[in-house]
């Protein structure tokens, strides 16, 4: 397991899904998450804070991200979808040894799944890339 899933407290693997609870400036879980506000309060839990942006904002950042071609790292911000889009765009978080640290509708919890799995799923079958936040603390 990677050493910033070690890290976090078992509370961040118990949220449920919660579509309605976007990013909006603030990462609190206590009503649960859609998958931008969980990945963000992850990262926010290790002292990096991003503006609310939905998923095709994040993609088109380039102020606070950048985008990874391949190398991918833990905590770098990875985009799924049916398609290229990024609009409405699933993300979730690398955590290293291939596999994704996210919360989808279809489990209800925070789940880590590898990137066969994501393929496996139409909603999910396209990995639209990465993002890494240009300041992580302690690099």
């Amino acid at each position: 397991m990677t050493d910033f899933l070690r890290q976090l407290p078992l509370r961040f693997f118990e949220v449920p899904y919660e579509g309605s609870q976007i990013p909006a400036g603030d990462y609190g879980l206590g009503r649960g998450a859609n998958c931008q506000r969980y990945a963000y309060a992850v990262l926010a839990y290790f002292g990096v804070v991003l503006p609310p942006f939905r998923s095709s904002d994040l993609w088109s950042d380039r102020v606070h991200t950048k985008k990874v071609e391949g190398g991918f790292e833990p905590l770098d911000l990875m985009l799924f979808g049916p398609n290229d889009s990024a609009y409405g765009a699933h993300v979730g978080l690398w955590t290293g040894q291939d596999g994704v640290l996210h919360l989808a509708k279809s489990v209800g919890v925070p789940a880590i799944w590898s990137l066969e799995q994501f393929a496996e799923r139409p909603e999910y079958r396209r990995l639209i890339g990465a993002k890494r936040v240009r300041s992580l603390p302690g690099k």
